[in-house]
């Protein structure tokens, strides 16, 4: 039996409810973009185009929680539990989309004469290996992207045998808003050519709308922050605030990281070599800001330094004793299926974090303390 235990896989509504809430509430209107955007058009064009590209995702959302169970349907062994390949299906095939399509001088379509994701390849002996995305995966994407508003001219879905999209050009619209083309134009550019890592299922550029990926300037951390903590109530974003505001003036550093997960992470960075990876420096984290499908939007705590204030987790809330009490580690170095322990004390970032945000504050100071 795995140590990891089985997968339970969640809805694909829940999955759309969290991709949802990764979407920039805000853009900017007046950024800076990177020189290798200049040939795809002007830059109020583009972005204009990524504001219009964000409208569509979170309708795309709204339908995948509604309809998504007709369209998406999990793995018999799931490796996640969100393992939709649907959702990898319609990334890749937007980028392909987005990055072979060749925009027409009124950026009003893209002409696609080929889908590298959706084509069959052979090696240098000759043997060939499958399409990323079957024909009936590649048509179900099609599918769908029709409710969210796209157009694909000349393709009639009614038509029987299976269409066969790869042989021929064929144009792509989006008649509501034809300037979105644009924005997928350049969005898709940046997810092939400036992404940092691999696509996890819930870091995904595109789906995100990652428009800081376009930008020429460094994105500020707190504005950065702002926008994961949109979909919280004022008072729980303004204390997450004051704690990042309170923490990088002690000198901490913060890292937004994917590695597989949403997170803001906070760790003293003054001891740490100059060569260490991101990953290397995440293991190094006092605390971090998480959002996860299994969690929610929460706080984990890994704390080191209990023995030396042990007079002051006396004063704290019971249920906050009782959990410092309990400490983390792996779960399976304690014979159990792994639920993740090693990432730390959670505690979850809703109204009940208010009556005891001061005793956090104080367990944080003494964590973080040189």
């Amino acid at each position: 039996m795995s140590t990891h235990g089985p997968v339970v896989i969640r809805p694909i509504s829940e999955v759309a409810e969290f991709q949802k809430n990764l979407i920039p509430v805000d853009i900017p209107g007046n950024y800076t973009l990177k020189h290798i955007f200049n040939d795809v058009a002007g830059e109020d064009c583009i972005r204009d185009g990524v504001v219009a590209f964000r409208d569509f995702l979170i309708l795309f959302c709204d339908l995948l929680i509604t309809d998504g169970h007709l369209y998406a349907k999990a793995t018999k062994k799931p490796a996640s539990i969100a393992d939709y390949p649907f959702l990898f299906n319609v990334t890749n095939l937007l980028v392909d989309i987005g990055y072979y399509g060749k925009l027409s001088k009124n950026g009003d379509s893209l002409l696609i004469d080929k889908l590298p994701t959706c084509t069959a390849t052979f090696d240098k002996n000759g043997k060939k290996k499958s399409a990323r995305i079957s024909q009936t995966g590649m048509v179900d994407c099609l599918r769908f992207l029709t409710l969210c508003g796209f157009e694909f001219s000349g393709i009639d879905f009614d038509e029987k045998p299976s269409i066969n999209l790869t042989l021929q050009p064929f144009e792509v619209l989006y008649p509501d808003s034809p300037v979105l083309l644009t924005g997928l134009k350049a969005l898709s550019i940046a997810d092939m050519e400036l992404r940092a890592s691999i696509r996890y299922w819930n870091d995904n550029n595109l789906l995100r709308c990652d428009y800081r990926l376009l930008k020429a300037e460094e994105s500020d951390m707190r504005d950065v922050l702002v926008d994961f903590l949109h979909p919280l109530s004022d008072d729980i974003r303004n204390f997450s605030l004051q704690l990042h505001q309170r923490y990088t003036d002690e000198g901490l550093t913060c890292i937004n990281t994917r590695l597989g997960l949403v997170s803001f992470a906070y760790v003293c960075t003054s001891k740490i070599r100059n060569n260490l990876s991101e990953r290397d420096i995440y293991s190094k984290r006092i605390w971090e800001f998480s959002y996860s499908i299994k969690d929610g939007y929460c706080i984990f705590i890994r704390p080191k330094r209990t023995d030396k204030y042990a007079d002051i987790i006396k004063t704290f809330h019971t249920s906050l004793q009782n959990k410092i009490a309990q400490g983390y580690g792996c779960d399976r170095k304690r014979g159990e299926p792994c639920k993740h322990g090693c990432q730390g004390i959670c505690i979850p970032l809703d109204d009940t974090i208010l009556s005891i945000s001061d005793d956090i504050q104080t367990w944080l100071d003494n964590e973080a303390a040189k």
